[in-house]
């Protein structure tokens, strides 16, 4: 196996990409100036020790607290509970949310031996019951793993007194019902807003 080969099968182990796109970007990052190629291997072995969990939310961070729980501005009542560290970043994206973050790291999966000890309930707890938070907003994903999670987080926040929310779930903007499976549609119905 030559160097392209090894690179095209060290990138094929990336989620989402298969072996023909490692291969074109294995060829891709040969055929660029070698100084792309020598940032790239920079920026990949520093990565590790650049970013960090915030201590606070559990978001990747480069400085403790991140950027999100040290912001004054921010609601400071409200928590968004989401599964993992790039959720934050999605939510961020939208410019409709305002409060803090905290990362689960991940959702309970009984079949994947995950359960609630292995996942940051206590710590979610603890900043609930110390500061001042009056609304948490699940923001799991709609699937099986998603929809137990999100069933475990309301039954023990329940004792804590907090509101607990959940993020919508149905139809995408701009879709069409024919395309709709009969689960994204009992969503829809169960969620609709009256107008």
């Amino acid at each position: 196996m030559n160097a392209l080969e090894e690179l095209a099968e060290t990138l094929s182990r990336l989620p989402g990409i298969g072996k023909k796109s490692a291969t074109r970007l294995a060829y891709y990052v040969l055929n660029t100036e070698s100084t792309y190629a020598k940032t790239l291997a920079n920026e990949l072995s520093t990565l590790h020790s650049k970013i960090i969990k915030c201590s606070e939310c559990g978001a990747y961070t480069e400085t403790d607290p991140c950027h999100i729980c040290s912001n004054n501005l921010r609601e400071r009542n409200v928590i968004c509970v989401v599964e993992q560290p790039q959720d934050v970043e999605t939510i961020e994206a939208s410019h409709e949310y305002h409060g803090l973050f905290h990362v689960l790291g991940g959702v309970i999966s009984p079949l994947d031996g995950i359960g609630p000890d292995q996942l940051s309930f206590s710590k979610l707890l603890e900043r609930v019951k110390n500061g001042g938070i009056t609304e948490v907003i699940i923001a799991t994903n709609p699937t099986v793993e998603g929809d137990t999670t999100a069933l475990y987080l309301q039954k023990i926040l329940a004792e804590t007194g907090v509101e607990v929310s959940r993020l919508a779930s149905g139809l995408p903007v701009g879709g069409d019902l024919e395309y709709a499976d009969r689960l994204t549609l009992a969503r829809s119905f169960r969620g609709r807003i009256r107008l």
